[in-house]
């Protein structure tokens, strides 16, 4: 890693040569590896680390901007200089917004871990090995990935902004095959000592043995559980559907026009918080803005969606901390987005349900109409049949179209076992309706 003092001396060093009006400089290093596994053994072992200088020059309403991986004096003199010729041929942005200054709660909160951050390629090999030691004696076939991280943020402007944070990411996803069943389990922490492999590849092999020889179901609306998977994958898509300003403001968003309304079931809420210690801390944005906690769905009702420096600007509003760039083209968007749990287990959720369909996850999913929320996919990887409140047996594939908003509308209940992914906590759901448009043979 470059270290702090180290990534403070490239950006003052960005500052000085950028002879502009204003200019933000910011810089994201990265030390990763991967190694990834399939059919029983570990077939790519890969090392990077990149680091990325990004500026962004002003003038007037003008801007330019440059981005390098070349770090030397030099280099870094040259990008900031570029900038700033780029943004005296830029014609004049209307819209623009200046530069956030210095602002709280930008420094705390980093989660750091040395054996994450260090992992070696035979430490994560061991991993692996206890994935395959428990596919291995069941005759399955074991594939997947093991990725770990450690990551440096920093951003510092001509308004005195200055905030870094650095954190460490470990990934694990695990794929069984065996004949005609497929299971999946993922991990995902700062900490290694979090990541069980063996419990990960024993949640894959034990559902994919319990899917072999899936038979047909006719389609329709059935009840479901819907693991955590499905439901991150479901929340992930309802965020981009539209829980960012600028979507609300350009009308194409599903809470446009709307908020303040009943949207979801009482017992729904979903929040942003980048803070939560549960998930992987971002204290601050590509702006330098520090996150804050944004209550998006709060027991069903619309309370608005999160914003950046130019959203938050055409509505007099603050900065909420969610741009996704140093440029902001594309608009805010959530990147921590909570579901709470509640008391119940799976095997209670799948009593309360007593006939319906247990979905491990989803695949291959698409937008089919963001305002009224409705997407497109398949089941994947274990989908059960479920009778009296017990799993009788597995099913074949289906395909769905669904609302989203309309599956939030009929959730029963939401299971304790609260999962952390990338960009998501959440449980598993209960819902009373979910609409199954076609079967597959597989």
């Amino acid at each position: 890693m470059l270290g702090q003092d180290e990534i403070w001396r490239i950006l003052s060093l960005a500052q000085e040569a950028c002879h502009a009006d204003a200019n933000q400089v910011s810089l994201i290093a990265e030390d990763s590896g991967l190694t990834r596994f399939a059919n029983g053994g570990i077939h790519q072992n890969v090392a990077e680390r990149n680091a990325v200088l990004q500026v962004k020059a002003i003038l007037g309403k003008r801007t330019g901007y440059v981005e390098t991986n070349a770090l030397d004096e030099e280099s870094v003199r040259t990008a900031a200089q570029t900038a700033v010729e780029f943004a005296r041929l830029a014609v004049e942005n209307p819209n623009y917004v200046d530069l956030p200054g210095p602002n709280a709660q930008t420094q705390g909160g980093a989660q750091w871990d040395e054996a994450t951050a260090a992992c070696s390629p035979e430490a994560r090999a061991d991993l692996v090995g206890q994935v395959l030691a428990e596919a291995e004696p069941q005759a399955v076939v074991a594939s997947g990935s093991l990725s770990t991280a450690g990551i440096e943020r920093a951003v510092m402007n001509s308004r005195g902004l200055r905030a870094y944070y650095r954190n460490t990411e470990t990934h694990l996803v695990v794929a069984c095959t065996k004949a005609t069943g497929n299971g999946w389990a993922e991990r995902h922490s700062p900490w290694l000592h979090d990541i069980s492999a063996a419990s990960a590849a024993k949640e894959a092999v034990q559902g994919c043995l319990s899917a072999q020889e899936p038979q047909a179901i006719e389609p329709g609306d059935y009840p479901v559980v819907l693991m955590p998977y499905a439901v991150e994958d479901m929340l992930q898509t309802l965020g981009w559907m539209g829980m960012g300003a600028l979507a609300v403001q350009e009308q194409r968003s599903w809470m446009a026009g709307r908020i303040g309304e009943q949207l979801a079931g009482a017992n729904v809420s979903v929040w942003d918080d980048g803070l939560d210690p549960r998930g992987f801390v971002r204290p601050f944005d590509p702006e330098g803005v520090a996150r804050r906690r944004v209550d998006i769905l709060k027991d069903g009702v619309a309370l608005g969606p999160v914003y950046d420096s130019l959203t938050a600007h055409k509505e007099g509003r603050q900065s909420t901390g969610h741009a996704t760039s140093a440029l902001g083209n594309w608009g805010p968007s959530p990147a921590n987005l909570v579901m709470p749990g509640a008391d119940d287990a799976l095997e209670d959720l799948l009593r309360r349900m007593g006939r319906g369909l247990l979905v491990t996850r989803f695949h291959y999913t698409n937008v089919i109409h963001p305002i009224e929320t409705t997407f497109t996919g398949m089941t994947r990887d274990g989908t059960f049949l479920v009778e009296g409140g017990q799993i009788v047996r597995p099913v074949k594939n289906l395909r769905f179209t669904q609302s989203i908003l309309g599956a939030l509308n009929a959730v029963e209940a939401a299971g304790r076992d609260v999962r952390l992914f990338q960009h998501t906590l959440c449980p598993p759901l209960l819902i009373h309706s979910f609409h199954f448009t076609g079967g597959t043979d597989f």
